[in-house]
């Protein structure tokens, strides 16, 4: 399994609105920023990091056998490379953790489209339907489970578009859980909705440029 979530180390999705790519060293300091919101640090549940504190987070999630992360770009401005830094392109993460030893076809899936001006563009509807996808075909998952404060209502209503159904809501915790079972419809649908998106290898082409 260690090998299945290393397996997107060197792979970007490119898709119509969003690029994911994997989460690298050079993308710490942008999200290092991102994380100061009170905001997001409320919608994400988490506590502000240091900078180094934030490094050492991106090596252990690199090296986790468990999680599989991905940097959401903003498609357009990341075409636009060398023009551009890769930094100045990043929208948000999309992640899927495979936590339940006991069920290792089920992955949580959450995504946080951090940068306030890529908000509403349904950027986090393509990054959260290509990692599915990617969930699905590359790492054999049949079934997804996203917990979401109960507060968050624009993440709630996306998830239930893309077919999720409310299983359960904690009031300790304020969330709510959604669920998806992949049958054969479910699975077909998603690829569909994906048949755009093309693998490539991450740093050739475009960003090996710089």
């Amino acid at each position: 399994q260690a090998a299945t979530m290393r397996l997107n180390e060197n792979i970007l999705l490119l898709g119509k609105k969003v690029v994911l790519v994997p989460y690298t060293s050079e993308h710490v300091p942008r999200y290092h920023e991102w994380m100061k919101s009170e905001e997001l640090q409320r919608l994400t549940a988490s506590e502000p990091l240091t900078l180094e504190q934030e490094y050492s987070m991106q090596q252990s999630w690199r090296e986790d056998a468990d999680k599989c992360t991905f940097i959401v770009m903003d498609a357009e401005k990341w075409q636009a490379q060398p023009r551009t830094t890769e930094e100045s392109c990043m929208a948000g993460d999309v992640n899927l953790f495979l936590t339940d030893p006991g069920e290792p076809s089920l992955g949580e899936i959450e995504v946080m489209i951090a940068e306030p001006s890529c908000r509403g563009k349904g950027f986090g509807t393509e990054a959260v339907l290509m990692m599915m996808s990617y969930g699905v075909t590359k790492l054999g998952l049949t079934k997804f489970e996203a917990k979401i404060g109960q507060g968050n209502e624009p993440s709630i209503r996306m998830f239930r578009k893309l077919h999720f159904e409310q299983v359960a809501v904690s009031s300790v915790f304020q969330e709510v859980t959604l669920r998806l079972t992949v049958t054969e419809h479910e699975r077909q649908w998603l690829l569909e909705q994906t048949s755009h998106v093309e693998e490539k290898r991450y740093r050739d082409g475009l960003s090996e440029s710089r």
